[in-house]
């Protein structure tokens, strides 16, 4: 418990640093784009006298970094993780991810998800079983896009798809719908969403996106798309933007095979690199790199587990210091053409900080093998997988994640939130089902 005490003043100390309340406040996330500082040392105002430094050589202190630099291979390495369930409760497993791995969240699914009541348990469950460990707070995610993307209980009211609010074209009643969803999850205790899709739905007959986009439109992807971030940002759910470069013109499902993308880099920037740009400059905190094939940007590997795209051209053209996500790993775009393992120390080496596998306990433990042999054997550099780490836990503090339970839920009032939200939309509530 102590440990747990320290990892939680550690992540709000930051926080706090960052402008946000510390423990016990109820205060929002900064404003889309304020950035965790990187030294917790005060800054000086312009009035006061400058002061010769104690020692020339020593350097701001910075508690995220001694944090990582005090953890564990093992911790290390399961941060970098982002892993499912099997049913829907703590198992044996769910506590190995815990105890034994380290891991740094989990993703949740229909088949975990029964009912509110259960909802809440498990999640508590989860966070009680990571603070008795010690560990740094879990994320929690799902994703909860809208439509037939939706993971809450039936109890809830289903949000809108994308399609629906973008057709409304209203940005204001896009960022209600964000809030109402953010809060709706942050009720629950999670506190990370798949979520908005910014991909630009440009081809007719592509079924994997269709209405899981805001249009086809980059300009109004953007316009919508964002607002619903900045709606998700601000009850405290980090928003995993998605698909980037851009899955619209798409025809084959990446869950059963590779999707190539024949454009070359003149048209991805004129087109679907456009919403993820504006995001970024709207101060999104995640983007989901896609299981896409770019030919003419790299011949080789997929978008999620190519240098070429994730570093230059995500972190360097686009200037995302933010963290990366894989989409998960256990698709058949990945698994039909890598070892999991290896695909796992690719992607960590092409620049990705999460590293989602949904299903399979199996699948999990060969990507963290994998991930750490190739530490231990310098295929992938401590200061590489430290670079992650830190990004990862600059996050996790940015969002104030704790592993308390969640308390009382009032789903009337949720409904009624997300409700009121879709009425300035002027749609109703989809039908039941995914």
């Amino acid at each position: 418990m102590k440990k747990a005490a320290r990892w939680l003043c550690l992540l709000l100390g930051l926080a706090a640093a960052a402008g946000i309340e510390g423990c016990g406040s109820q205060s929002p996330v900064p404003p889309a784009g304020q950035q965790p500082p990187q030294s917790l040392q005060p800054e000086r105002s312009g009035n006061e006298a400058a002061q010769e430094p104690v020692e020339p050589a020593m350097k701001p202190r910075d508690d995220i970094r001694d944090r990582v630099e005090a953890m564990s291979l093992d911790e290390k390495v399961g941060q970098l993780l982002l892993v499912g369930l099997e049913g829907t409760e703590v198992d044996g497993r769910a506590r190995e991810w815990i105890h034994t791995y380290h891991a740094g969240g989990f993703i949740l699914f229909r088949d975990n998800i029964q009912n509110t009541a259960q909802l809440a348990k498990l999640v508590g469950d989860l966070k009680e079983a990571n603070r008795s460990s010690g560990g740094v707070p879990l994320w929690l995610s799902l994703d909860e896009e809208g439509g037939r993307v939706s993971r809450m209980p039936a109890e809830l009211t289903k949000p809108p798809s994308a399609a629906a609010v973008g057709r409304a074209d209203k940005p204001a009643a896009s960022l209600a719908v964000g809030r109402a969803v953010g809060r709706e999850l942050a009720a629950f205790g999670m506190n990370m969403n798949f979520a908005p899709v910014l991909d630009v739905f440009s081809n007719p007959a592509n079924t994997v996106i269709g209405d899981r986009a805001y249009g086809r439109d980059p300009a109004q992807v953007s316009r919508i798309g964002i607002q619903t971030m900045k709606g998700l940002q601000s009850q405290q759910v980090a928003a995993v933007v998605k698909h980037f470069p851009g899955h619209g013109d798409t025809v084959e499902d990446s869950h059963y095979g590779l999707p190539v993308v024949a454009h070359d880099l003149e048209r991805l920037r004129k087109l679907e690199l456009k919403p993820f740009a504006e995001a970024i400059t709207s101060g999104a905190d995640a983007v989901m790199v896609a299981h896409i094939l770019l030919p003419k940007l790299d011949a080789e590997a997929p978008a999620s587990l190519s240098r070429r795209i994730v570093t230059g051209l995500l972190r360097e053209e686009m200037g995302f210091g933010g963290v990366v996500v894989t989409d998960d790993l256990v698709m058949g775009a990945i698994t039909k053409r890598y070892d999991l393992g290896q695909a796992g120390v690719q992607a960590v080496a092409a620049g990705v900080d999460v590293l989602l596998v949904g299903h399979g306990h199996e699948a999990g433990t060969a990507v963290f093998s994998a991930v750490k042999r190739a530490v231990q054997e310098g295929v992938i550099t401590e200061a590489r997988l430290k670079e992650s780490v830190t990004r990862i836990l600059r996050l996790k503090a940015k969002y104030r994640l704790t592993d308390e339970r969640p308390g009382a839920v009032d789903t009337a009032a949720l409904n009624a939130g997300l409700k009121n939200a879709m009425k300035e939309l002027e749609v109703t509530a989809p039908a039941e089902g995914k």
